[in-house]
């Protein structure tokens, strides 16, 4: 197996992650070697590639106790928002690629997505319960300008009236609130926007091409504005990097008019773990020591443990230290504690295009 290199960084300007080390089903990885002439050429930046793959479903069935949802749909594999901390980077390996560089430059786009869903939903065996968008990779990362998949889902679940909780940083979601405005005034649906730092030099470092923390607060109020319910998400809290800011954060969230607010401690799962110290060893270098023995300190002497009830927060003194901090200032500011539950009994299969109306 050959050692991988860190790519230079002039190389991946605009990047989170360092290298596209092998996953770890991977027998070989790959590194990169003088081809032996002696001849000066400067490679190229490392670019963004999106590949198109045929779906066989759409919905994919959770079974977490700790999430308040069990179905998810996600419109592309990879994220070009390139944010560092992202725990879906893993789920990379599973393509045979990197969850390094390639999981936020070699993205998968799932054409028929919609169609997909709209077969699901119509099977005689099907349930209603809230859909999840964006608890793995954001549906609103740039590609979505070119595919608009999601605008595709959403028209779907608007005509089924099937509730929905979308997670995003992008602001193409913005371009939806047409299609989002009514579904809120149904009670259908709910938008999360996660603000992980008010700094927006360690948000360009650490969220690569993710909007400013300035224009997600920006979205915030213009989803309100139309009448869509919004929770901040604090999320991830970085110990000993962003953790002093959670009060500063939940106080412009709720400026900017969000009415809940819910937050997730840094949660490093497999490859994840050695590309998040590379990164603080690059851009962070005299904090990385502290942050990691925060992060032990709350995974039992490991940097992550996926124990349930406890991944998302971690235990112990520090983290029951944040839940207090956030409970204080979330009573304090007036978020709502317990959101109405998206509503259900609206769902209805609407009739396909020719066939007979329903006489009830």
């Amino acid at each position: 197996m050959c050692a991988n290199v860190v790519i230079p960084s002039d190389r991946r300007p605009g990047r989170g992650a360092a290298s596209r080390d092998s996953g770890r089903f991977e027998t070989f990885s790959r590194s990169d070697d003088h081809d032996g002439w002696d001849i000066d050429e400067p490679l190229p930046p490392v670019r963004t590639e999106v590949t198109e793959e045929r779906i066989t479903k759409a919905m994919n069935y959770v079974r977490s106790p700790d999430l308040p949802f069990d179905r998810t749909i996600n419109p592309y594999r990879g994220c070009e928002h390139g944010c560092i901390y992202c725990f879906a980077r893993p789920t990379h390996a599973f393509l045979g690629l990197s969850p390094g560089l390639d999981f936020e430059t070699r993205l998968v786009a799932r054409p028929g997505i919609a169609k997909g869903l709209e077969k699901e939903l119509r099977s005689k065996r099907y349930s209603c319960a809230p859909l999840s968008i964006g608890s793995n990779t954001d549906p609103y990362q740039p590609i979505e300008k070119r595919y608009a998949l999601m605008r595709d889902i959403l028209e779907v679940l608007d005509r089924f009236n099937h509730p929905v909780a979308i997670v995003t940083k992008g602001t193409l979601v913005e371009r939806d609130i047409d299609l989002l405005a009514p579904m809120a005034e149904r009670g259908l649906v709910r938008v999360g926007i996660s603000v992980t730092t008010l700094d927006a030099d360690l948000s360009r470092r650490m969220e690569p091409r993710a909007p400013s923390p300035k224009r997600r607060l920006a979205i915030i109020r213009n989803l309100r504005s139309a009448g869509i319910p919004v929770r901040l998400m604090v999320s991830p809290i970085v110990p000993a990097l962003t953790d002093p800011e959670l009060e500063a954060i939940m106080s412009e969230g709720r400026a900017a008019g969000a009415d809940a607010a819910s937050w997730i401690m840094l949660r490093l799962p497999l490859e994840v773990s050695p590309l998040w110290r590379d990164w603080l060893e690059e851009h962070y270098p005299g904090r990385k020591d502290r942050v990691m023995a925060r992060l032990r300190e709350m995974h039992d002497g490991k940097d992550y443990s996926a124990t349930w009830g406890h991944r998302m927060r971690g235990e112990g003194h520090y983290a029951r230290l944040i839940g207090q901090r956030f409970e204080l200032v979330r009573n304090r500011l007036g978020f709502d504690p317990s959101p109405p539950a998206l509503r259900r009994d609206l769902f209805r299969v609407p009739e396909l295009p020719g066939t007979q109306l329903s006489l009830f």
